[in-house]
């Protein structure tokens, strides 16, 4: 299949889909692993690098941003997903979520948590954690974990399941590993959200049954929350998000263990959500766009997904909630980490382990 031939590097930063072809602009360079990127005014970019700096970006420059916490840049964590608040304007509010640590009877743990600051200049001001997933963890992986505000300010958190997918996903009440959790930007939980804890009252659950979430975005079309998520040897899955939903993992999957044996043999039951589409062979997804823009206007409408392990840009082309026709843009790019459109009406990609960190795509005439 094409996208093996990962000796096959591109020639030029030229590249052709079916409708459109792109240049690519290198924007950041030097960022080793460029887990998310948001966009701050004036043309500059935040960017954080997993082995835990933070980073502005402006015309090629990285500068670091003093005050991010100690991270655990250890297996799949570190310094992960970085959004600003919607009114970022007046408050100069920002997100992020990483990997964080603690010591009990001697073992290292960790966990996904998220904190929000003030960015002043090159500093962050007023730290405040305001979400860690428990348990806490001894394992290195599966911590999700992308970060997006809807339209009416409610912060959703994507967190894996740390590989326990026996212990997990399927388990409720005080677990909140293997989820996606919904809060307000200041860490307090909606009253409305769809699980209680024991003494009746609202907890940051918002949906189960979730492996490895790598994405999430807002359909600006429908407003509905979308989410990627990456099954084990096969079976990634795109899913619509909707309140107390149970999506399925482990007990349906497509995929089967990186051993070969079967993890299930169902891929649907009553009371589980089948996803949107699923990939076979696992392309895994992270990172996630809509195109709006007109700048391209034959991709206007579709989704754009990255694949870190075939290192390309998946074009979904979307009718409603079907999508009708994939195609591979970039290939071979890289570790295909991030994408977003910016406001400027440009797509972002984020690649890892390559000198060009964050690139643009910009159609050619």
């Amino acid at each position: 299949m094409e996208q093996y031939y990962f000796e096959d590097s591109p020639k030029s930063n030229i590249f052709k889909s079916e409708k459109l072809t792109v240049r690519v602009d290198t924007i950041a360079t030097g960022i080793a692993v460029p887990w998310g990127i948001a966009f701050l005014p004036d043309n500059e970019l935040l960017v954080t690098n997993r082995d835990g700096q933070l980073y502005r970006v402006k015309n090629r420059k990285n500068t670091k941003v003093n005050g991010v916490p100690e991270v655990v840049a250890e297996g799949q964590g570190g310094l992960l997903d970085v959004i600003l608040h919607p009114d970022y304007a007046n408050n100069h509010r920002i997100y992020f979520s990483y990997s964080k640590g603690k010591k009990v009877n001697g073992r290292k743990l960790a966990t996904t948590a998220v904190m929000t600051a003030i960015l002043e200049g090159n500093s962050l001001k007023q730290q405040k954690i305001i979400f860690e997933a428990n348990p806490y963890a001894s394992t290195r992986h599966h911590y999700g974990s992308r970060l997006v505000f809807d339209d009416k300010g409610y912060l959703f958190i994507s967190v894996g399941e740390r590989g326990n997918e026996n212990g997990n996903p399927q388990t409720l009440g005080d677990n909140q590993l293997g989820k996606i959790h919904r809060i307000k930007d200041d860490g307090s939980i909606p009253a409305h959200n769809p699980f209680k804890d024991k003494n009746g009252k609202p907890t940051s659950l918002y949906c189960y049954g979730n492996r490895n979430p790598q994405s999430l975005a807002i359909n600006p079309f429908t407003k509905e929350l979308w989410e990627t998520e990456h099954g084990p040897r096969g079976g990634d899955e795109i899913n619509i998000i909707t309140p107390g939903t149970n999506y399925g993992w482990p007990l349906v999957s497509y995929g089967i263990n990186y051993n070969g044996e079967v993890i299930t043999d169902k891929t649907e039951a009553p009371g589980i959500q089948d996803p949107l589409h699923y990939w076979i062979p696992s392309i895994a997804p992270s990172g996630m766009a809509f195109v709006t823009s007109d700048v391209y206007k034959p991709w206007k409408g579709a989704l754009l997904v990255g694949s870190l392990r075939f290192k390309y840009l998946n074009l979904c082309y979307l009718d409603g909630a079907k999508v009708t026709h994939e195609e591979k843009l970039l290939k071979n790019i890289g570790r295909l980490r991030d994408v977003r459109q910016g406001p400027d009406g440009y797509i972002y990609v984020a690649v890892e382990d390559t000198d060009a960190s964050v690139l643009r795509l910009i159609p050619v005439q």
